[in-house]
């Protein structure tokens, strides 16, 4: 792990640092389809505490995204049902990346390309502190999960499965 303590800034850090977040950086050794499972793991880090940002979408393709623990899933349906829609899925890496702006695997919630709603299951809003990526493969950052309300109007729901 001969990783620089210090990240170069990605569009998600330049936003946090121009609202005056505190946040801590976290750069590990990125491994494809690792998750957020890996990166807990490597990190040191309970995968409770460590946020994945997915990039999904609806029935109309509208994009949406989701902020789950890092070892939960989404129920779709319960997602659906919460949110006022028909279906919620993921959306192709391909895709994501062109609305997020960000490459999957890197995705941060914070400075995406597009604006779209947020949904964050609302455990995680109950946590001291999470770690959520900081807009590249290979680097978290440690806020208080309460930004993500403040910054992104995350709106709370409860759509989390065991993995």
């Amino acid at each position: 792990m001969a990783k620089k303590d210090h990240v170069s800034e990605t569009p998600a850090t330049q936003l946090l640092k121009a609202r005056k977040v505190a946040f801590t950086e976290h750069p590990y050794e990125y491994l494809e389809h690792g998750g957020a499972q890996h990166s807990a793991a490597v990190l040191g880090f309970d995968p409770f505490t460590v946020v994945k940002t997915l990039i999904m979408q609806d029935q109309d393709a509208k994009p949406l995204v989701v902020l789950m623990h890092g070892n939960r899933k989404v129920s779709t349906k319960n997602l659906a049902r919460q949110i006022g829609v028909k279906s919620v899925e993921p959306c192709a890496p391909e895709v994501a990346n062109k609305h997020s702006g960000y490459l999957v695997g890197g995705t941060s919630p914070f400075g995406t390309r597009k604006t779209m709603p947020v949904f964050i299951e609302s455990s995680i809003l109950e946590l001291p502190r999470i770690c959520i990526n900081g807009g590249r493969r290979g680097y978290l950052v440690g806020i208080d999960p309460k930004v993500c309300v403040e910054l992104l109007g995350a709106k709370p729901v409860q759509c989390a499965l065991e993995e």
